[in-house]
């Protein structure tokens, strides 16, 4: 079953991370490649990506005389989606306890980051009939 783990923030956060030594940093993105890989060797791995920030964001409200209507940007936003993992694994479980690693990736010295993840499995559909 698949599952996409939603990784969310809140701009002082992304703030705080851009704070972060460097030596920090390149500890908590060291982390983080390791669970990528394990994932990749056990077959579970699907995707990562990280997101640029919402100022850049646009939301689409349908389209009028043939381009899309869109709404700016919404820096106001209390929360914002960072970025994301999928993951094909065969238990919610399973995919909870990924997300719980990601989440405790490091952050300044060493500390757990705890950063929220949403855990969601990709709806299914019937395929339908001829």
């Amino acid at each position: 079953m698949k599952y996409i783990l939603l990784m969310t923030g809140k701009k002082v956060g992304v703030e705080s991370y851009l704070a972060w030594s460097q030596k920090d940093r390149n500890a908590h993105m060291a982390v983080l490649r390791r669970i990528a890989k394990e994932l990749t060797a056990s077959g579970e791995f699907v995707a990562t990506q990280g997101l640029a920030g919402p100022q850049e964001a646009k939301v689409v409200l349908g389209e009028k005389g043939g381009m899309p209507v869109t709404d700016g940007v919404f820096p106001e936003s209390k929360e914002f989606l960072l970025g994301y993992w999928i993951v094909d694994v065969a238990t919610p479980e399973r995919a909870c306890a990924i997300a719980g690693r990601i989440s405790a990736a490091p952050g300044p010295g060493g500390m757990p980051t705890n950063v929220p993840i949403e855990v969601r499995g990709f709806a299914s559909y019937p395929e339908p009939e001829s």
